[in-house]
């Protein structure tokens, strides 16, 4: 009986030993005192640093992608402006503000100039867009082919997708990337920008 009594003091004193040590009040230690200070230049804000390993490659080949399918999509809104606005059920001058950040911010990406306003102009249209869509009554994501009814969405390339605010807000989500992470690699950004921003804020 003593033996055992003796196992059980030996348990808790080691448990009570083997337990964190905490400051007398720990409910007044403050957590922002715990954190590091996060300070961003204006330089770092307009050119993130994305380093130039396999994640600057990703970043290149994404600022690229958007690029090309930006130009893509907003060139045939601004030559037929008035068609789609009306289509859109949407004022024309808002529909040219939405169609020329498309076709300039597709520009600038490509080049890798000014990234993260390129795609902030951009992500503004999509989230428009995807209110637009949600308002609508859109799904997120359309049916699959299968489980369309026959003779829905049927055109002469085939089956069409039915509409859904996946598309933007895809887009939407990308352009966030760039944002925050910037074009990597091969851009003006890194070639011209940020020397130049740093010697004019200098």
């Amino acid at each position: 009986m003593e033996s055992r009594t003796g196992c059980l003091r030996g348990a808790r004193r080691l448990a009570s030993e083997s337990q964190p040590s905490y400051p007398e009040d720990i409910g007044q230690v403050p957590l922002i005192d715990t954190l590091e200070p996060i300070n961003l230049t204006l330089v770092e804000i307009l050119i993130p640093n994305a380093g130039s390993g396999l994640g600057g490659v990703g970043l290149l080949l994404l600022r690229l992608f958007m690029g090309l399918a930006f130009i893509r999509h907003g060139w045939p809104k601004l030559r037929n402006l008035r068609t789609w606005a009306t289509a859109m059920n949407t004022p024309e001058w808002l529909c040219f503000l939405s169609a020329a950040s498309m076709f300039g911010g597709g520009i600038a990406l490509l080049l890798g100039l000014l990234t993260p306003l390129a795609a902030l102009a951009i992500l503004v249209s999509m989230v428009y867009a995807m209110v637009l869509e949600i308002r609508s009554g859109f799904p997120f994501i359309a049916p699959d082919p299968y489980q369309i009814p026959e003779g829905d969405y049927a055109g002469p390339m085939g089956v069409g997708e039915p509409p859904s605010w996946e598309k933007a807000a895809m887009y939407a989500l990308m352009a966030l990337v760039l944002i925050l992470c910037g074009g990597g690699i091969l851009s003006l950004d890194n070639l011209l920008i940020v020397d130049a921003l740093k010697v004019l804020l200098a």
